[in-house]
């Protein structure tokens, strides 16, 4: 799974000119599925979300308190060209995203699970596979990115090539410089 989560003033999705999904102060997080997430990637995701420290405690520090410490909102929208690829040509390929029944029931559990771990009065949504309108106004601004397997999603594995030049830098780096 993968996640932009955003801190927000406030947040909204509209669908057709009607207000499906709305929050005041939290995080906009736009969640991308992909077709190899498990139960697990919703899991580490949603304690993710609901525990990323993006807000100030009360002397004013920040990154000090998560959205649950604060008892603040959350809206999830989906949003499958988290996974869209654009390394060949200019046309975006989307088959790393989970197909769209699939999908909608992940998304589904994954709120479902924010509700359970939190408090499903705290959490909008927009409308899965409506052309939506997302508008927010981002607090800081505040943006990063989650990814559940951050470390594993490769293609393919790197040229030896490509290994051997790398450790040769690093190598480099840490012979002593010599005098000339």
């Amino acid at each position: 799974m993968r996640a932009v989560l955003q801190k927000v003033i406030e947040a909204g999705v509209t669908v057709d000119n009607q207000v499906v999904g709305k929050i005041g102060r939290g995080v906009c997080v736009l969640v991308g599925i992909s077709q190899h997430d498990t139960k697990e990637d919703l899991e580490y995701m949603a304690k993710k979300v609901l525990g990323m420290r993006v807000f100030s405690d009360d002397e004013g520090n920040m990154w000090k308190k998560s959205v649950k410490d604060l008892g603040l909102e959350v809206l999830c929208v989906s949003q499958f060209t988290l996974y869209g690829k654009t390394t060949k040509g200019t046309k975006p390929d989307f088959h790393e995203a989970m197909k769209s029944s699939e999908s909608r029931r992940f998304f589904d559990e994954f709120v479902d699970r924010l509700g359970q771990l939190y408090d499903r009065s705290k959490i909008a949504t927009g409308e899965f596979g409506a052309m939506m309108h997302v508008s927010l106004v981002n607090d800081g601004p505040v943006t990063l990115e989650l990814d559940s397997r951050k470390f594993t999603y490769q293609d393919k594995e790197p040229e030896a090539g490509a290994n051997a030049a790398k450790e040769q830098r690093r190598k480099g780096y840490e012979q002593p410089l010599q005098a000339q």
